[in-house]
């Protein structure tokens, strides 16, 4: 299978919530800029028209007022990073997510497998958002505000690019000194690897690919973990962070979103005509059975 990347329209939408970022936040115009319409010729992630607005905004307003710097370095990397929630093979990973339709996607309602098979960046794309199964009783049954949804950085100034960010003052950590400045308990350069992010499905995945063993390039490891990290790719915001190997990497990330929000449709996909080309890729980069 091949498959051809145009460049992008690089046009940014403002909103009233969202004004244009400083030029210093960006390293280049390029870096960080997205298209206004998908595949289908749709617009994305309209957070103000449509049926699922209130549903989404809640889901937003639940997560910038709980997702604190102890709640994500305490309370869940401790626990999930031990691995001991199942035994099994990305392929049944994928089915799981027919039961899991996720709360912040303002654009799609259908189940996550089909968003899964929609994507042309192959396993990559296959595997981005498995993590979502936390939302699973078996997997927690974590509330969907601490598994989906834009991602960002706790420890530091929330940015206002964070899509809803007024809910960010009801966050602990606003007002905490040691979090609410520009850099925080960070550095400037440091690079993303050092930050701790918002707990959610991204750094689950991350986490399951890698202390699993998985021969996937470093650059589909860093789309895994920062594909939700809408602040940074799409505005710039937190880029201070960002360090030489972060930009390299930014350039697979940019490539990677052209498919996976911008090509999402409601046209299903023969689950079964397209499951042999994914196994076999699954077989080349995971072991069989994998620790979730």
């Amino acid at each position: 299978m091949t498959v051809s990347v145009e460049k992008p329209n690089v046009t940014q939408a403002k909103s009233a919530e969202q004004a244009q970022p400083d030029a210093n936040k960006l390293v280049s115009n390029d870096q960080f800029t997205v298209p206004q319409n998908n595949a289908f010729g749709n617009t994305f992630r309209d957070y103000e028209v449509g049926a699922r607005t209130d549903k989404v905004e809640q889901h937003y307003k639940a997560s910038h007022i709980n997702q604190t710097y102890d709640f994500g370095r305490k309370s869940l990397w401790e626990e999930y990073k031990k691995l001991n929630k199942a035994e099994m093979g990305i392929w049944e990973c994928c089915e799981l997510l027919n039961e899991v339709v996720d709360d912040s996607d303002p654009d799609l309602d259908e189940p996550q497998i089909q968003h899964l098979l929609q994507n042309w960046l192959h396993l990559t794309a296959l595997i981005h958002d498995l993590g979502k199964i936390l939302v699973l009783p078996k997997f927690g049954e974590l509330p969907q505000w601490a598994v989906v949804g834009d991602t960002f950085p706790v420890g530091c100034a929330f940015d206002e690019f964070n899509v809803h960010y007024k809910y960010f003052k009801e966050n602990p950590d606003f007002k905490n000194p040691k979090y609410n400045t520009n850099n925080g308990v960070y550095s400037e350069g440091c690079g993303l690897d050092n930050l701790l992010m918002s707990w959610g499905h991204d750094d689950y995945m991350y986490m399951v690919a890698k202390e699993n063993g998985t021969t996937l390039p470093q650059a589909g490891l860093f789309i895994i973990r920062y594909h939700s990290f809408y602040p940074l790719h799409k505005h710039g915001a937190y880029a201070q962070f960002i360090n030489e190997e972060d930009k390299k990497n930014m350039k697979w990330l940019h490539v990677f979103n052209k498919y996976d929000l911008y090509s999402k449709s409601k046209a299903h996909v023969d689950v079964e005509k397209v499951k042999p080309y994914y196994e076999s890729l699954i077989a080349k980069y995971f072991p069989a059975k994998l620790k979730w």
